[in-house]
């Protein structure tokens, strides 16, 4: 990727949205023409960051990328068929009855349905088709990744053989990672890998697209992951399970600005002993994993390398939780050590003690900052305030699990938020333009990089939220709308680089 030229402050500017969100025919945004066009974009209007969320294979049925099945392996939802097609591993007229109408929101059932069969017909033309190059390129993916490719696939037959329960539920001799597959099942399994070979194929080659427009790709690394996830089944001893693999206790959140009630996440809590003993490699494995699709990694749920809240199995919700000691500064400076550029960042937001802000400091990465928090009754000695900023940081106007700009200004800023954003400014933003005022605020900071949610570069209101957390209803379905990232809207990203000195395009 190119750097930027000598003698210019690193001073930068990116756009956070995720994949799915991206516009497109089938249901759902992936790795195609629109990635690539939303890339050019990025180069037109001057940004020089595309941050996404999670990659990891999701369950369609919550469609939650912080909830991943696996922490190695991709989402095959993202791949693209239109990719598939220059490949010639399908034909075009046979994606047709596949297109959907373009909307606003992700289908995840009816895409995961469209997509899935899509994928297999592209796997019966490889499988019985001449593709001399392809077959030698996924025999050499297989034996790069073999170390969790093989677990992963293995992992995937077996939920189809058991109707998709959760390894929990199957049979003494397949809840373990010893499992064999009968002829039936290692198909099922070697067609598991060529997905994931294709996943990761597509995702280098928008990889490299983007890099060739100076583009950096921002991904996020999921503190915890999903019980039913092949990482759990394949390596129990790390995780706190009983002995028929059941969580002994859970992850989540004490009540915090986004849930009065806290969180209970339902998700396996680590045996940090064990992970220390085998020293750290399966996250540093899945840094690596990260790492080969991205250039930068933010480190979801950050306070809890300091200190994690863990839940009885058999409580109702999180409240009843207790602290306890995360791996601390051994296992990020294990990740240091390993990877010396320090790609991370920290989502050092919510429940922050001195602890925390001590471990990022001490470990130089660079946190937060989140301009919806700013303008409460602290609002003059707050962290989130543009003049209490360090030059060392990532500027929000929100994160994916805020409100939009608009929706937080229209429905929950009261009048103290609203008269301390008025009063710090000397702006008036009206009903439909505080999304405006805060992007300026975080492009004027001195935060080295800014970054906006889609939702808020376009003015979105509520409705494009894309999460609320513990919050009832629908998730992660926003999508834009094709040509809704107009020439106009660039144009004024454009001015905002070169205003604040963030410009990377000349």
């Amino acid at each position: 990727m190119a750097l930027p030229p000598a003698g210019k402050p690193a001073r930068k500017a990116g756009i956070l949205l995720h994949l799915t969100s991206l516009p497109g025919p089938f249901g759902i945004g992936d790795m195609g023409p629109a990635a690539r066009t939303f890339a050019d974009q990025l180069q037109k209007s001057g940004q020089r960051i595309w941050q996404v969320l999670p990659v990891n294979p999701i369950d369609a049925g919550n469609g939650s990328p912080y909830s991943a099945l696996s922490a190695m392996a991709g989402n095959i939802l993202l791949i693209s068929p239109d990719l598939l097609v220059t490949e010639g591993l399908l034909e075009a007229e046979s994606l047709l009855k596949y297109q959907q109408p373009s909307t606003s929101a992700v289908d995840f059932a009816t895409a995961a349905r469209y997509k899935v069969a899509m994928l297999e017909s592209a796997w019966l033309n490889f499988s019985s088709g001449s593709f001399p190059a392809l077959h030698a390129e996924f025999e050499a993916f297989c034996i790069q990744e073999e170390a969790w490719l093989q677990s992963y696939a293995t992992h995937k037959a077996l939920t189809v053989k058991y109707g998709n329960k959760p390894w929990q539920e199957w049979p003494a001799a397949d809840r373990k990672k010893e499992a064999t597959l009968n002829s039936e099942y290692a198909v099922i399994a070697l067609k598991e890998q060529w997905w994931q070979f294709i996943f990761d194929r597509q995702w280098q080659q928008l990889k490299d697209y983007c890099h060739q427009r100076s583009i950096a790709l921002f991904g996020d690394l999921p503190f915890y992951i999903s019980h039913a996830a092949a990482d759990v089944w394949s390596h129990r001893d790390l995780f706190l399970l009983d002995d028929k693999g059941q969580m002994t206790s859970v992850a989540g959140v004490p009540p915090d600005y986004f849930n009065a009630g806290g969180q209970r996440w339902n998700m396996p809590i680590y045996n940090w002993a064990q992970m220390k003993a085998a020293g750290y490699n399966w996250w540093l494995q899945r840094i690596r994993r990260n790492l080969h699709w991205f250039d930068l990694l933010r480190l979801d749920h950050f306070r809890a390398f300091a200190a994690y809240w863990q839940v009885p199995a058999e409580a109702p919700t999180a409240e009843t939780g207790t602290w306890e000691p995360g791996p601390g500064s051994d296992l990020l400076q294990a990740m240091i050590s390993a990877f010396p550029d320090n790609p991370f960042v920290a989502e050092d937001l919510g429940a922050i003690d001195a602890a925390v802000t001590d471990l990022r400091d001490k470990t130089g990465l660079p946190g937060m900052k989140v301009l919806q928090f700013a303008f409460g009754k602290d609002m003059p000695e707050s962290e989130h305030i543009p003049h209490q900023y360090p030059t060392h940081c990532y500027a929000y106007t929100g994160t994916h699990d805020n409100n939009t700009t608009l929706g937080w200004w229209q429905q929950e800023a009261g009048p103290l938020e609203t008269g301390h954003l008025k009063q710090y400014t000397g702006v008036n933003p009206g009903k439909k333009k505080a999304h405006l005022l805060l992007g300026r605020l975080a492009y004027a900071s001195v935060a080295a990089t800014a970054i906006l949610p889609m939702q808020d570069v376009l003015g979105l209101g509520a409705a494009a939220r894309m999460n609320t957390p513990a919050g009832e209803g629908q998730h992660w379905t926003w999508r834009m709308l094709p040509g809704e990232f107009d020439k106009k809207t660039m144009n004024r990203l454009k001015k905002w680089t070169q205003l604040y000195n963030r410009s990377a395009h000349e």
